[in-house]
């Protein structure tokens, strides 16, 4: 008799232990979500110094490849890596024996030569073999002088020998060259620019470059070569850029960051409090507030002044935008102002 009525207060304990859960559920269902609270702020304008920043690869003005037309054995390489040579210096001498070999045949083709002109002074040869003993010691001399230029490399300009591909007594291959030569002094840096600012690029107009592993060193350029073309597909054109280089510090290779100055402009500013980045696509937006409502608006940003952003696009004066309380947001959603 005690079980049963103990069963009974059991049942009668779960039952009104889930009432109350579902009551208390229905409680939780029905309160309503509590409106965020945001602190707002105009939109400013404000002059900003107009300035463009491209980061490029810094380039020798000139490059040379040191090799023979054809196949053959290095005799001899005269200069190593890092050092400085001038135009004309003997840089790689090839194997001499096809040298020794034509210079013979030449002198043999001058004494022929010789012999048929004698003959045809006196009558004794004619015209024809004179032209032909003529043709063959011109023709001689030309492969002379073609075979002394793959076998006396020079260097066609002054700069740095950057790269060697091959020992003494190596075979030429013609797969790579046997050396590398660079002009380092000026270097030269190619840029791509927004077709946007192709009328505000002029010819000798001075650049800042900066290099990451040069900090805090400003150097000075100047544009040297504008391209004529825009490319259709990037919406960009070419710039070159030229930089003095006397001291050899700066090398091909290295990042750098082009900064040109176009002057200033009024510029639509926000503080960077009201920038929200949104994750994993970089894009930039911002919470504008009107009639109780937020509108989440992607927006274009350009220099950071100060505690402020420059707004390129997205954004006008006067709006106001959220500056605080953007954790709880999210497109349309009511808020209320706080000051």
């Amino acid at each position: 008799m005690k079980k049963i009525k103990l069963g009974g207060m059991f049942l009668l304990a779960l039952v009104i232990g889930l009432s109350s859960c579902n009551k208390s559920k229905k409680a939780e269902a029905t309160t309503p979500a509590e409106t965020p609270n945001v602190r707002i702020q105009l939109a400013g304008e404000r002059e900003v110094e107009q300035i463009y920043e491209i980061t490029a690869t810094v380039q020798p003005e000139t490059k040379n490849s040191i090799a023979p037309s054809t196949p053959g054995r290095i005799r001899d390489i005269l200069v190593e890596v890092g050092q400085t040579v001038s135009k004309g210096q003997k840089l790689v001498q090839m194997d001499v024996a096809n040298l020794s070999n034509l210079e013979t045949q030449i002198d043999n083709q001058k004494r022929i030569y010789k012999r048929v002109q004698e003959l045809f002074n006196v009558g004794g040869a004619s015209q024809q073999e004179l032209d032909n003993a003529k043709m063959q010691l011109d023709v001689a001399q030309t492969n002379l002088k073609n075979l002394t230029e793959n076998t006396f490399l020079l260097s066609p300009i002054s700069g740095v020998i950057t790269a060697r591909n091959y020992d003494d007594g190596d075979m030429y291959s013609g797969q790579m060259p046997v050396l590398t030569v660079m002009t380092i002094n000026p270097v030269k840096i190619l840029i791509n620019v927004s077709e946007s600012y192709y009328s505000q690029i002029k010819m000798g107009m001075p650049v800042n470059v900066k290099f990451d592993v040069f900090e805090d060193q400003n150097f000075q350029g100047k544009v040297s070569l504008i391209y004529p073309t825009i490319d259709e597909r990037t919406r960009t054109f070419a710039v070159e850029v030229k930089l003095s280089n006397s001291n050899n510090k700066v090398r091909p290779g290295m990042f750098a960051r082009v900064n040109m100055e176009f002057g200033k402009a009024k510029r639509v500013v926000v503080s960077d409090k009201a920038i929200v980045k949104q994750a994993g696509s970089g894009a930039k937006f911002v919470y504008v507030y009107a009639d109780g409502k937020v509108q989440y608006k992607q927006v274009e940003v350009g220099r950071r002044v100060d505690a402020d952003y420059e707004i390129l696009s997205g954004l006008s004066v006067g709006e106001q935008v959220v500056i605080a309380g953007q954790a709880k947001l999210n497109d349309g959603a009511a808020v209320n102002v706080i000051k």
